[in-house]
């Protein structure tokens, strides 16, 4: 079974996300946490933010979390493909 087109997927959607979510750190510097584009951003990468920031802690008022998520999304994302590759 090829599975080529899966793998690609798998690039694009982790691609997207990864952007999503540098997309709502910036913004998070710029924009009211109740505009439009901000609440929506937020209601994607929240739930996958909240689990890390309560076992991360904060230091010094930085939040480490979008790093730790991007890195995440990228680890499982190769893992996925690598597994796909050796089944292929």
């Amino acid at each position: 079974m090829n599975f080529g087109l899966l793998i690609t997927l798998i690039r694009i959607v982790a691609e997207i996300f990864v952007w999503i979510v540098i997309a709502s750190s910036l913004l998070s510097f710029f924009l009211s946490p109740y505009h439009p584009v901000r609440e929506a951003l937020d209601r994607i990468v929240n739930p996958f933010l909240e689990p890390i920031r309560r076992v991360l802690p904060a230091a010094g008022g930085l939040d480490f979390s979008p790093l730790i998520l991007i890195v995440a999304v990228e680890f499982i994302s190769r893992a996925l493909i690598a597994i796909f590759i050796a089944l292929s």
